[in-house]
C-alpha cells in the first residue's frame, strides 16, 4: 500500500505580522490533486498541523475543510499526531466527530497504548500497513520525576523512558504480523535545523537517538522543517515542512513522501517535491549590490514575494525604508524585516547602538545581553538553555502548562 508522509503544516501561522493562509491553501489544493495522481492510500500527518495551541478560526477551517475534501479522492484515510505547537485538548475536542470520516487524531500520548494503533487499508479494503501513531511525548507522559537525580540521570532516565514507549506500543502493532511504520515529533540526533525550529527541550533530553527507535518499517518524523534523513538511514525520515517557515529555509527543497510497503520488503521511498507559491528571499549588501540583486529576481511564484534585507554601509542612515521602496516600485515585491550589518569599527558601533528592537527578534536581543557578561561558556550555555526552556513555555497550550511539573522539580539554570 502507499503512504503519503507530511508534517509541519504550521496552520494560523503568521510571519512578521504576515498571514499564511493563502500558502497553505495552494499546499492543500495541490496535495488533494497529488493523492489522486499517485493514487495514495493513507496520509499521515506527523505533528504542528497547527501553529499555536489555539489556531485562529481560519486554519481551523483550512483544518476541517481539507479532512472532508480528502474524503473526495481516492485516499480516505488520515492519522494526525499532535506536536509540540499542538494543544491535545484542540486536537481531540473534534477527534469522535472526524473518525466518522476515516481520520484517526492522535493528540497526545494516551492512557491505553492499544489507542495509539491505527491498522490501515489498502486500496482493495484489506489489512495492509499497521501504525505506531505516537506524538509528541511530554515528559509527564511517561516519567516521574526523581528528587536528586544528576542533569546526565534525568537525561539518560527520560530517553529511556521514550525508548520504552516506543517499544510497547510496536509490540502491540507487531502482533498484526504487518508492515509497521512508527511516526514521532521530537529533535533526532545529529537532526539539521532552521531557525523556526525552536529547540524542544524534554527535561534535559534535547535529541533522541535514532538507534533508540523500534525496528519499524518506516519511521515517519516531523518537527525538523528541513526534509532529511536520520542517521543515513533512509526509512527514518523528516519530511520537513510544506512551505519554507523562516528565511533561511528557502534554500531547502520542500517535499512530501510517497511510501511503498509491502510485507516481506524495504519500502520504496519517493520525494515529491512541492511547489514554491510564495518566493522568501534574503539579500545582503549595500544598496546598490542589493539594487542589482532585487533587479535580478524574476516574479515567477503566483504570491507577491517576500524579502529580508541586510544592509550594510559606512554612512549610518536614519531611514534605509525611503531608498529600498524607490527600489520595489512597481515590483511583485515586499520587504518584511530590514537589518543593518554589524561591523567592527565605529561607524558600525553608532548604528547597531541606534537599532531599534523592531530589528531584532528575542532569541537575538538575549545573545546580545549574554555577550556582555564576563562568564564562562559553560555557564553561557546553561542560561542559554534555560532562556529556550522558557520560550518553549511560551509556545506551549496554556492547560498544558498548568499540568507541567512543579517548580521545585526542576533545576535552577541562573
Amino acid at each position: 500500500m502507499r503512504i503519503l508522509h507530511t508534517s509541519d503544516w504550521h496552520l494560523g501561522q503568521h510571519f512578521m505580522g504576515k498571514s499564511r493562509e493563502p500558502e497553505h491553501q495552494a499546499f492543500i489544493r495541490w496535495l488533494l490533486k497529488t493523492v489522486d495522481e499517485n493514487s495514495v492510500d493513507a496520509i499521515i500527518i506527523a505533528g504542528d498541523i497547527f501553529d499555536t495551541g489555539t489556531p485562529p478560526s481560519y486554519a481551523r477551517t483550512l483544518y476541517n475543510r481539507f479532512i472532508v475534501d480528502l474524503q473526495k479522492t481516492c485516499c480516505q484515510q488520515l492519522i494526525i499526531v499532535g506536536g509540540n505547537h499542538d494543544s491535545v485538548a484542540t486536537l481531540n475536542e473534534s477527534r469522535d466527530l472526524l473518525a466518522c470520516l476515516n481520520t484517526h487524531v492522535i493528540g497526545g500520548v494516551t492512557e491505553n497504548p492499544q489507542d495509539q494503533i491505527v491498522v490501515l487499508k489498502n486500496h482493495q479494503g484489506e489489512p495492509g500497513a499497521v501504525v505506531c501513531a505516537i506524538p509528541f511525548i511530554r515528559p509527564r507522559d511517561v516519567l516521574e520525576s526523581q528528587a536528586g537525580d544528576s542533569d546526565t540521570d534525568k537525561q539518560q532516565a527520560l530517553q529511556n523512558a521514550i525508548a520504552r514507549h516506543y517499544q510497547e506500543v510496536f509490540k502491540l502493532a507487531s502482533d498484526k504480523h504487518l508492515p509497521t511504520i512508527a511516526t514521532g515529533h521530537l529533535t533526532t540526533v545529529g537532526g539539521q535545523m532552521t531557525e523556526s525550529v525552536r529547540d524542544i527541550y524534554i527535561g534535559t533530553l534535547s535529541a533522541f537517538p535514532a538507534s533508540a527507535f523500534p525496528p519499524a518499517d518506516y519511521i515517519a518524523l516531523g518537527h525538523l522543517h528541513r526534509a532529511q534523513k536520520v542517521s543515513d538511514q533512509a526509512h527514518i525520515r523528516y519530511s520537513g515542512s510544506p512551505i519554507p517557515l523562516s528565511f533561511d529555509e528557502t534554500s531547502c527543497r520542500k517535499q512530501v513522501v510517497l511510501v511503498d510497503l509491502e510485507s516481506g520488503a524495504a519500502p520504496d521511498i519517493t520525494e515529491l517535491e512541492v511547489p514554491t507559491f510564495r518566493c522568501l528571499k534574503s539579500l545582503k549588501g549595500n544598496l546598490d549590490t542589493i539594487q542589482d540583486a532585487l533587479e535580478k529576481i524574476d516574479d515567477e511564484c503566483p504570491l507577491t514575494t517576500w524579502l529580508e534585507l541586510e544592509v550594510s554601509t559606512d554612512d549610518y542612515l536614519t531611514d534605509l525604508q525611503k531608498p529600498i521602496q524607490i527600489m520595489l516600485e512597481e515590483r511583485n515585491l515586499e520587504v518584511l524585516r530590514v537589518r543593518r550589518k554589524r561591523e567592527i569599527n565605529r561607524a558600525a558601533l553608532r548604528s547597531e547602538s541606534k537599532e531599534t528592537l523592531d530589528e531584532l527578534d528575542v532569541s537575538e536581543v538575549f545573545a546580545r545581553r549574554l555577550g556582555d557578561e564576563d562568564i564562562d561558556e559553560q555557564r553561557a550555555a546553561t542560561l542559554s538553555q534555560a532562556f529556550n526552556e522558557i520560550l518553549a513555555t511560551l509556545d506551549e497550550p496554556e492547560e498544558d502548562r498548568n499540568t507541567s511539573e512543579p517548580e521545585d522539580e526542576k533545576e535552577s539554570m541562573v
